[in-house]
């Protein structure tokens, strides 16, 4: 079993998870990918950070269900070691479409994938990690979105709504922790080039939309995964409840 730094990444196999996984693999941590369906994905990406020379594993769970929560931090715990960083990135966001004409199904499947994820890896993160418990200390850096200010209005509030969620999640967990050894921090992305806007139904948002950014560009899941990194990093070492939007100005 490995002595390094131990990250495990929700929602890993795609996107900025998938650049997150990279980045913290580069910088020598043994990596924990996690992934709900896309098998395929994520064992593509083991085999990329294995062949620079990482450590890394795949774990099927879906963070919404408190068992496989549980199944996926012992998994963890015997192949790799205790977690030293989480990275909760695991989310999901349905067809675009306005408030009046969502179900209670849709808006309950974000609310628990989006949010309730959060709070039982985090859980599972502070047992292990708090000092309290005989830890050692860690970093939970938490995935929002800029959609947390804006409201998404036509398009998806609840999962902006959600995200709005995470950050009083991360607010609130980062005061409760904060004397035990434990930072928690989060990152806001706004417009970025991911998968993820197909499954609202239009993959090409961002190209739609960039006019409207500052910048006149859509971000790269790499930048974003810099900023995870950051703050995962002892180069943050005093920064817990912070927020960091990677929203090109918007």
């Amino acid at each position: 079993m490995s002595k390094q730094k131990v990250v495990i990444v929700t929602g890993g196999g795609r996107g900025i998870g998938a650049a997150s996984a990279k980045l913290f693999a580069q910088n020598a941590y043994a990596v924990c990918i996690n992934y709900k369906s896309n098998a395929e994905s994520a064992n593509a990406l083991v085999q990329e950070i294995k062949a620079f020379g990482g450590e890394c594993i795949a774990v099927q769970a879906d963070v919404s269900k408190e068992d496989d929560v549980l199944r996926l931090f012992e998994t963890v715990d015997r192949e790799l070691g205790l977690v030293s960083v989480l990275v909760n990135n695991a989310g999901m966001l349905k067809q675009q479409m306005r408030l009046e004409d969502m179900s209670a199904d849709r808006i309950n499947s974000v609310l628990i994938n989006n949010v309730t994820s959060y709070f039982l890896c985090c859980r599972e993160a502070v047992k292990r990690m708090s000092t309290r418990r005989g830890g050692v200390g860690g970093v939970i850096v938490n995935v929002s979105s800029g959609a947390a200010r804006s409201g998404s209005p036509n398009e998806y509030i609840d999962y902006a709504a959600s995200k709005g969620a995470i950050d009083t999640l991360t607010k609130g967990l980062s005061l409760e922790v904060a004397a035990e050894g434990i930072r928690v921090n989060c990152v806001r992305p706004g417009l970025i080039y991911t998968d993820m806007h197909a499954d609202g139904g239009e993959p090409e948002r961002i190209e739609r939309l960039k006019s409207n950014i500052p910048m006149q560009r859509g971000g790269l899941p790499e930048e974003v995964a810099e900023a995870i990194y950051w703050l995962a990093s002892e180069k943050s070492s005093f920064a817990t409840g912070a927020f960091v939007d990677l929203t090109g100005g918007l």
